[in-house]
């Protein structure tokens, strides 16, 4: 299993963000994309210029974020 430190290592150029909206958003400010094996980068397309913040399956299960809702495989 990755740590924070391991998932901060990993290179996101050429991540594919989907919009990852929970509700009726028409905006997408919300992107996931998977970023490696059991790893995943959250962005917002409001702030193009922050830095995605990034989790581990585990912790995305824990805040009730399924990435397979969004088309992603898990």
């Amino acid at each position: 299993m990755l740590n924070g430190t391991d998932l901060y290592g990993l290179d996101i150029d050429g991540a594919s963000f989907v919009k990852a909206c929970g509700g009726p958003c028409t905006e997408g400010c919300v992107t996931l994309a998977r970023i490696g094996d059991d790893a995943w980068a959250l962005g917002d397309s409001k702030r193009p210029d922050a830095q995605p913040l990034r989790f581990t399956t585990e912790e995305l299960d824990a805040a009730g974020i399924d990435p397979a809702r969004f088309g992603l495989n898990v």
